[in-house]
């Protein structure tokens, strides 16, 4: 169901919220400062073809989404969300040291595989406690500011990248060692920061594993949001892709990390903007402007001949993401029983998860055998397809509840 936005819109957030921002935004910049220099590991130091890149990025991306369900269900059945998440972030900060000991793909896959069942277990109770945390009115707000949050992070991790190849002379594994210290301070945070919602109860009538009972008690609009997320997850591939793109064009090892950062930049200014508006327009609009921007950034990326068409195209690519994700969160959290987020969160992961497997493979192995602009046209084609089914799918409304 979905009704009109309240009269009165809250104008601050829960502590918590907030709280739960700044451990995104630290973990982030972890995991950036890696994934921004991961490419250029992959290519000229492991020698890895584009294939092997897409089904690494991703099967970890997949891990992830898997764990979530579960996660999410049980933080539903516990009634308690802090602890998973603690677990979650944890499990991904033992795995920062992995990166810059590895000494082979294997090595690689393994830490990416560990690393993600560490979002895996945090993401859906994580997003099922800012629920909790926050009333209707203001969940779009809230998922906007955690998701900017969390994207200064994946800025500050690239940037951090870069200052540091500088200084220690493009020594990449010397630099990967630094991903250790934000780890540490982001479990800090989440630790002593953020505590359990106190009307938070088990739910001992669900059932572990996931049961068909608790799925049929999930509405319609539910599914028909997690059919949209799934086709933009089709749309979209690991952005691994960008930075080949650049590097293909000519730049540098030293600057890969900027295609991050500037995707990063531009994500996190429009996140919180885009969600305080998700709370007052149509969010159909909302996902449709994402879908046509994410149209744009594929046709320059396609078409792009030089780096300054690239780093274009990544900026809008940036703008799409912050216009769509958190709106995508707020949608699920609005369409879901109290009792069940957990679960609704996880099963909408899962689905993107999944869909993300494929979309990776795809564009691998498209342009191992086309050549690298044949992966942007496949997925801004996806895209158009996205964009016909919300049109003939979705209805127009204000908030959706």
């Amino acid at each position: 169901m979905f009704n009109e936005p309240k009269s009165q819109v809250r104008t601050s957030l829960p502590h918590g919220v907030v709280m739960l921002g700044i451990v995104s935004l630290f973990m982030d910049m972890s995991s950036e400062l890696i994934h921004s220099l991961l490419p250029a590991l992959f290519v000229t130091v492991l020698g890895t073809s584009m294939t092997t890149i897409g089904v690494v990025e991703g099967i970890a991306e997949a891990t992830a989404s898997i764990t979530k369900v579960f996660s999410g269900a049980l933080s539903d059945w516990l009634g308690k969300r802090k602890i998973l998440a603690v677990v979650g972030y944890g499990l991904a900060a033992l795995t920062k040291p992995l990166f810059p000991l590895a000494s082979s793909v294997s090595v690689v896959f393994a830490a990416r595989f560990i690393d993600r069942i560490g979002k895996g277990i945090r993401g859906a109770p994580r997003d099922a406690l800012i629920a909790d945390m926050t009333p209707a009115d203001s969940r779009g707000a809230a998922y906007g500011l955690r998701q900017a949050l969390d994207t200064v992070g994946a800025f500050l991790g690239p940037l951090a990248a870069i200052a540091l190849m500088a200084v220690l002379s493009n020594d990449i594994r010397m630099v990967l060692w630094f991903a250790v210290l934000p780890a540490v301070v982001c479990m800090g945070f989440l630790v002593f920061g953020v505590h359990e919602h106190e009307t938070n109860k088990p739910n001992r009538a669900a059932r572990l594993p996931i049961h068909k009972a608790e799925i049929k008690q999930l509405p319609s609009f539910y599914w028909l949001v997690v059919l949209i997320g799934g086709l933009f997850s089709l749309s979209r591939f690991s952005e691994a892709f960008l930075t080949l793109r650049g590097m293909e064009l000519g730049l540098p090892i030293a600057y890969t990390p900027v295609i991050m950062v500037l995707m990063s930049l531009t994500f996190s200014i429009i996140s919180y903007p885009a969600g305080k508006l998700a709370d007052r327009m149509d969010r159909r609009t909302l996902l449709l402007l994402g879908l046509a921007l994410l149209i744009g950034a594929d046709l320059l990326l396609a078409l792009a001949d030089n780096v300054i068409f690239v780093l274009l195209g990544v900026a809008v690519w940036g703008l799409h993401m912050g216009l769509t994700q958190g709106l995508l969160s707020a949608m699920i959290a609005d369409a879901a029983p109290a009792s069940l987020r957990g679960t609704a969160f996880g099963l909408f992961n899962l689905v993107g998860g999944l869909v993300l497997v494929m979309a990776s493979v795809i564009a691998g192995i498209a342009w191992d055998r086309l050549g690298s602009p044949a992966t942007f046209l496949i997925g801004g084609g996806f895209a158009v397809l996205t964009i016909l089914i919300i049109l003939g799918t979705m209805p127009r409304s204000k908030v959706y509840q």
